[in-house]
C-alpha cells in the first residue's frame, strides 16, 4: 500500500475510484438530481484542477488506485473509496494523512460531510457544526452536515 501525491498520469484512476464510488453509494441515499450534482462537483475537469494544485493523494495497492483524497487549506475536499475496498481502513488512512498535512499549519479541519459518510467523519472524531442546505441547478436540494476536528 501506498499513498502518495497524485500526477497528471493517475487523472483517469482517480476519476474513475471517484464516479464509481458515486454511482455505486449515493443512489442508495440520494435522488438522481443530486447524484448527478455530485458527479458534476468532481468532474474529470475539478479534479484535473486540482491535481494541478498538489493538493489530491492517491491510495495504490499493487500500483491500482484504490482510494482518493483532496484538500485544500484547512477543508478536506474529497474523499473516496471504492467500494469493494471499504471497511479495510483505507479512508481513514487517508483522512489521517490529510488531518496531519492540515495540522501543520491550522488547528482544526473542517469537511463537508455526505448522506453515507457522516457516520464515518464521527467515528473519526468529527462533529457537526451546522446543516447547510444546496438548491442544485434543476431544482433539486441537497442537506449536507458541515462538519469540524480539532487536531
Amino acid at each position: 500500500m501506498i499513498y502518495e501525491l497524485a500526477q497528471a498520469e493517475d487523472l483517469q484512476e482517480v476519476y474513475n475510484v471517484v464516479r464509481h464510488t458515486i454511482e455505486t453509494i449515493y443512489p442508495k441515499y440520494y435522488p438522481v438530481a443530486i447524484v448527478d450534482f455530485f458527479r458534476e462537483l468532481h468532474s474529470i475537469e475539478a479534479i484535473a484542477k486540482d491535481i494541478k494544485k498538489c493538493c489530491v493523494g492517491v491510495l495504490k495497492i499493487e500500483e491500482k488506485v484504490v482510494a482518493t483524497g483532496c484538500f485544500a487549506e484547512k477543508h478536506i475536499t474529497r474523499v473516496y473509496v471504492l467500494p469493494e475496498y471499504q471497511g479495510k481502513g483505507y479512508g481513514t488512512f487517508i483522512m489521517k494523512n490529510i488531518e496531519e498535512q492540515i495540522g501543520r499549519k491550522y488547528d482544526k479541519v473542517y469537511l463537508d460531510a455526505s448522506l453515507p459518510a457522516v457516520q464515518f467523519y464521527e467515528k473519526l472524531g468529527f462533529s457537526t457544526i451546522r446543516h447547510e442546505r444546496y438548491t442544485t441547478k434543476n431544482g433539486a436540494v441537497l442537506v449536507y452536515e458541515v462538519m469540524e476536528k480539532l487536531i
